[in-house]
């Protein structure tokens, strides 16, 4: 894909149930190719090559838009939907108090995302880093 006509360059999960099915389901509504994905969990991912620590990338959702600035949490959300066509679904999540709300929901499910989907054991919630798994 070439990411210069790319509405938005989303980083997510590969490793995240949930991730991987909502990116999986903008793949198939994502005709005009508006949306470039990288995995961060991917072996031959490198957080450095962004200037971001895999942290975080894996805080919270990030998106890099083409003039190179970044967007995070719910506003690449936002990008990622209105890149597909969904403008009218997107303006109601700006409005003040739903706005607010999605925000704290996100910041939540992001603080507890690896529990939420499973990726616990024993009580402890650890991620290799790409470069861990490769080592493995």
């Amino acid at each position: 894909m070439d990411r210069e006509y790319c509405e938005i360059e989303a980083f997510y999960d590969g490793d995240c149930p949930l991730c991987r099915r909502e990116v999986n389901l903008l793949k198939r509504f994502d005709r005009r190719h508006k949306i470039h994905f990288t995995d961060i969990a991917a072996e031959d991912f490198d957080p450095d090559v962004y200037g971001k620590t895999q942290s975080e990338f894996m805080d919270e959702m990030q998106g890099r838009l083409p003039d190179g600035s970044w967007v995070s949490g719910v506003e690449v959300f936002r990008r990622l939907y209105s890149a597909i066509g969904l403008r009218w679904l997107v303006a109601p999540t700006r409005l003040p108090g739903i706005s607010h709300s999605l925000d704290y929901l996100y910041r939540h499910f992001a603080r507890h995302r690896l529990k939420l989907t499973g990726r616990c054991q024993q009580g402890q919630c650890t991620v290799k880093s790409p470069q861990e798994k490769v080592h493995s």
